[in-house]
Parts: structure tokens; C-alpha cells; sequence
């Protein structure tokens, strides 16, 4: 049967609309937050609201949310959280239709709560509707689908926005009620999704809706302790250290590399250049999804470490390049400060697709190894790996108005190395363990008893 007829192929595809309309929505919003905050405070005195403050409240939250989510997987199933997380995203865009100090800070805690329920279940959907040796295929079409709303919601921004320092309030309804349609959307795409059994499927991908004679079910509390157990095992400490690059790399190409661009007026209209540097971005998101998802076994014939190398090399690249084309202090604020080289939009806007692809690499490939690896454990996993993607986040947004673009480079150098190393030291030790697991003796005769998926995994550490 073609894989486009597949049911749970379908549902795959279904999640990906959901989460490109959703993020859309949600993105767009965090692009133009700062400028409408900026413009009630021009037209309301009272109103304090930062815009920055928001967004470290919602990393934190998000960060630390991600040791309960699992909990609530076990509880109510990753559809009805997903929709849930998705409520919380329509919730913080409406809420800036009727501007409030205290409302802004609630709904970012809020949103912080539904980005760490929304990416568990999503992790957990994936899983479920994959298979061990579709994963990674449908891990790249889903991130593909995602980051389609860099390439739409910075074209809104670029053409609504261009010609505006400040954006009156009549405009911004009409917008805001656009991007919560938009989100509403999503999250009707998503609780249309086919619920995923709580036990998976069996080997012949029929529903499983009662646990097997070996499994137990998971409760809250033990969801919360395998959380805990998981993140110390040599496998996610490992796979942490990656987690936590894609946090720093995250926050570099969304945040502080746009904002180097804008404020390098040695760039030809630099201001404009940053919606465009977000939809360039966006495209090598979407070509690398498309890539690794599409062609996911062509790509990932010798194992997922190539594709991570390939996104470090694509980094490293980007990373050199940006330290030519744009001054030390453009994280400050405008300079017309010299690069090491004249200041080049092409170059700039090159780099913006280099930073997108590489992401797309570490990312498909990071879904793929938590699909496989944890398995059983995927909600746990997922929410481990959003633990540290966040936390590093908010570390960077922290530091980033604080530390020259050099500096920050540096940073992203030395994480980006050790990423890498983490990821293949476990791909090693995963590809180690399957073909042992293949080979048996010539000369025994008798039934190997089946390698228990705890057994695999630790012989992978060994």
C-alpha cells in the first residue's frame, strides 16, 4: 500500500497542518509582540508590559513544566493535551486585544504550561502513528509542515508591517483577530485528529487498547518517577547536551541573529531585511524537513549521524560566515560599526538559510532517535528533550543582551561540537547493539531469549 494511503500516515500529515497553523499564529505574534506592546504603551501610559519579561516567563514555565507533562500524558492522552496546549497559544494571542499588565504576565505562564503539553503530546502522536523504520521520514515531513510557518507568518509581518515603526489600534485588532482565527484553526485540525490508542499497535498495526501480559500501565505518579529515572540513564545525558544546542542555536537564528541584521546599517535596508531573513530562514527549515522526511531512508541508510554532521557543518559554516558580515556590538543595538567585511545582504540572507537547514538536520534526526530509542518511554522522552531545548533557551535569551555577537559565536561553536560528539557516541552505541542483537552463535541450537528494550539500551551505553 503507497505510504500516502496509510491511515496513521494521514494522521501524521493532520498533525502537521494542526502545528503549522497553530505556530503560524503563535509565531507571527512573538515577531510583532514587542512592537504592539511598544504601541499601547504610546497610547495607554498605565500599561508596563515588556515584552521580554513575557518571553523569559514563558521559557521558564515551559522548562520547567516538561517534568510534570508526562503525568498528564498518562492521564488524558496526547490528543486532548495537544488541544488543550492549543487553547493556551489562542488564549495568549486574544489577550492582547484588550492590553493588561497582569493578563500579559498570565497568559504567558499559561502559554508556558501549553507549550510543554502541546510538544509532549505532539512527540508522543508521532510515535505512536510511526513505526520504527518510518520515523524518521515522517519526523522530517512533520517538521517540514511546521516550518511553514516561519516562511507564511514573516510574509504577514513583511507586508502588513513594512512601511510601520508603531501599529495603530485599529489595525492591530484586525490583525490579532486574524491570527487567532488562524490558531483556532489549528486547533480544530488537531482535535479532529484519530485518538491514539493508549497502548499503540500491535505488530499488524491493529489498536492496542489493553496493556500486553508484560507491560504495566503507566500511572501519574510513575510517568513523573520514569521521567526522573530516564534523564539520568547514560543515553539521555548524553542526548541532553544535543537537546541543549538546539535550545542555544534556536534562540541565535530566531531572536539575536535577526536582530543583528536589523541593527547593521552598514546592510542596505536592514530593517527590512529581517522579515526577509525570517522567511529565508524558513526555507531552509522546510527544504531540510522536506528532505529528511521525503527521502527519509535514502538519507538515513548509514544511520542518523550523517545528517547531524551535515547540520554541523551547515552551523559551523554559518556560524564563520556571520562573524565577517556583522559587527561585534550589533546585538547592542544600530552600528555603523565595520564587519571584517563590507556588510553584504546576500551574504546575510545566505546565512539565514544555512542556520534554517542545520536546524532542520539536528531536529528531524533528534525526533528520530527519541522515536526509536524511547519507544515506550516517549512522552518522558520528548518531555526531557523539551527541558533542555527551553532551558537553554532562556539561558540565551538571558545572556544575548549582554554578551558581544563574538562571544555568543564562540558559544554556539563549542555547544555545537559537543552536540554533535553526544549524538553519535548514542547512534554508535544504538547501531553497536542492533547488530549484536542480529548475531547469534552458529553452533548454539537452542531458542536466544528475545533482548528486552532496557537490555538494548544499556548495552548501547556500554
Amino acid at each position: 500500500m503507497p505510504f500516502g494511503m496509510n491511515p496513521r500516515f494521514v494522521n501524521v500529515i493532520g498533525l502537521g497542518f494542526g502545528f503549522m497553523f497553530t505556530f503560524t499564529a503563535f509565531q507571527t505574534m512573538g515577531i510583532i509582540e514587542q512592537t504592539i506592546l511598544d504601541s499601547v504603551k504610546e497610547e495607554d501610559s498605565s500599561f508596563t508590559g515588556d515584552g521580554f519579561t513575557s518571553l523569559a516567563i514563558v521559557y521558564a514555565v515551559f522548562s520547567l513544566s516538561n517534568w510534570f507533562v508526562p503525568s498528564v500524558i498518562a492521564v488524558i492522552g496526547p490528543n486532548v493535551s495537544m488541544v488543550i496546549g492549543g487553547v493556551f497559544y489562542a488564549h495568549f494571542i486574544v489577550s492582547f486585544l484588550w492590553p493588561s499588565n497582569a493578563w500579559l504576565y498570565i497568559a504567558s505562564v499559561l502559554v508556558g504550561l501549553g507549550a510543554a503539553v502541546i510538544w509532549t503530546g505532539q512527540g508522543n502522536y508521532l510515535t505512536i502513528m510511526s513505526e520504527p523504520e518510518n520515523m524518521s521520514r515522517n519526523s522530517g515531513i512533520f517538521w517540514a509542515q511546521l516550518q511553514c510557518s516561519l516562511l507564511f507568518g514573516n510574509l504577514f509581518v513583511y507586508f502588513m508591517f513594512r512601511d510601520d515603526t508603531t501599529i495603530p489600534k485599529d489595525t492591530r485588532t484586525v490583525v490579532l483577530i486574524v491570527l487567532a482565527v488562524v490558531c483556532g484553526v489549528g486547533v480544530l485540525i488537531l482535535a479532529l485528529l484519530n485518538c491514539a490508542p493508549k497502548y499503540g499497535f500491535d505488530e499488524s498495526g491493529h489498536r492496542r487498547e489493553t496493556p500486553a501480559s508484560n507491560e504495566v500501565p503507566v500511572t501519574p505518579m510513575g510517568a513523573l518517577k520514569g521521567a526522573f529515572d530516564l534523564f539520568l540513564t547514560p543515553q539521555m545525558l548524553l542526548l541532553s547536551v544535543t537537546f541543549f544546542y538546539t535550545g542555544i542555536e534556536l534562540s541565535f537564528f530566531s531572536g539575536v541573529y535577526s536582530t543583528c541584521v536589523g541593527n547593521t546599517l552598514r546592510l542596505p535596508n536592514s530593517k527590512g531585511l529581517v522579515g526577509m531573513s525570517g522567511m529565508i530562514t524558513g526555507v531552509g527549515e522546510i527544504i531540510g524537513g522536506g528532505t529528511f522526511g521525503i527521502a527519509g531512508k535514502a538519507t538515513t541508510r548509514h544511520g542518523r549521524d550523517p545528517v547531524v554532521m551535515l547540520g554541523f557543518l551547515c552551523h559551523v559554516l554559518a556560524f564563520f560566515l556571520v562573524f565577517l558580515n556583522l559587527p561585534n556590538d550589533a546585538v547592542f543595538g544600530n552600528t555603523d560599526a565595520a564587519a571584517f567585511i563590507d556588510s553584504n545582504e546576500y551574504l546575510a540572507l545566505f546565512c539565514s538559510f544555512m542556520l534554517g537547514f542545520g536546524d532542520a538536520c539536528f531536529n528531524t534526526q533528534v525526533y528520530s532517535i527519541i522515536g526509536d530509542l524511547y519507544r515506550n518511554q516517549s512522552s518522558a522522552g520528548f518531555a526531557l528533550f523539551k527541558f533542555m531545548q527551553s532551558l537553554s533557551a532562556a539561558i540565551c535569551f538571558f545572556y544575548s543582551n549582554h554578551i558581544p555577537l563574538y562571544y555568543q559565536l564562540l558559544i554556539l561553536v563549542i555547544f555545537a561540537v559537543l552536540g554533535t560528539v553526544a549524538f553519535w557516541r548514542v547512534e554508535l552505541g544504538l547501531r553497536r547493539s542492533a547488530a549484536s542483537v542480529e548475531i547469534t552463535p552458529r553452533n548454539d541450537t537452542s531458542c536466544a531469549a528475545p533482548v528486552e528494550n532496557g537490555d538494548a539500551e544499556k548495552k548501547a551505553s556500554e
